[in-house]
C-alpha cells in the first residue's frame, strides 16, 4: 500500500501510522497532562488552600505539554499531507485530523521537485521536496525511495 494518493491536481501524502500502544500511550500521556493540573487547582481550594498564581502557571505549563502531546499523538495517528497543484501557485497544509496547519503557497513559475535522504542509510527514506527560486515546501512524510522516486515522476508530469 502506497503513502500517496494523487487524485487530479491534489496530492496527499499519509503519515506511516505509530503502533496501537504508542498511540494510547501518547493520548493517555496527553489526557494526564490537562486533567493533572485541574485536579491539582480543584483539590487545592477545596482543600482550604485558596487559589493562588501557582496554580495558573501550572495549568498554562502542562496545557502547553498536553497541546503539544495531543499534536504528536494526532500526527502520528491521523496525519497527512495535501499539496494542491493550482495553475498559478502550489498550496501545501499538514493535516492533524482533529485541526490543520496554516496552508503554505508558493509559486509555481520554474518549481523544480527532488528528493532527499532521510536517516539511516538502512532505512531506505526520502522526503519530497518542491522548491522555486525563492520559496521551498519541505515535506516531513518519510516515503521509501521506490515509492517517492515514482511520486516524483508523476509530480513531473503534473507540473511541466
Amino acid at each position: 500500500m502506497t503513502q500517496y494518493n494523487l487524485k487530479g491536481e491534489t496530492l496527499i501524502l499519509r503519515v506511516k501510522k505509530a503502533p496501537i500502544i504508542v498511540s494510547v500511550m501518547l493520548f493517555a500521556l496527553a489526557f494526564v497532562s490537562f486533567i493533572l493540573p485541574l485536579t491539582g487547582l480543584i483539590f487545592g481550594v477545596f482543600m482550604g488552600h485558596g487559589f493562588h498564581f501557582g496554580y495558573l502557571i501550572g495549568l498554562f505549563l502542562f496545557g502547553l505539554i498536553g497541546y503539544y502531546l495531543l499534536r504528536v499523538s494526532l500526527w502520528n495517528t491521523y496525519g497527512q499531507e495535501i499539496l494542491k497543484f493550482g495553475r498559478s501557485t502550489i498550496v501545501y497544509q499538514a493535516d492533524y485530523g482533529w485541526f490543520k496547519d496554516g496552508a503554505q503557497h508558493i509559486s509555481r513559475k520554474d518549481v523544480i521537485c527532488y528528493t532527499e535522504k532521510l536517516g539511516y542509510e538502512a532505512d531506505d527514506t526520502d522526503v519530497l521536496i518542491i522548491t522555486n527560486t525563492t520559496e521551498a515546501i519541505r515535506s516531513v512524510v518519510k516515503m521509501p525511495t521506490s515509492e517517492i522516486e515514482t511520486l516524483l515522476k508523476h509530480i513531473t508530469t503534473l507540473i511541466t
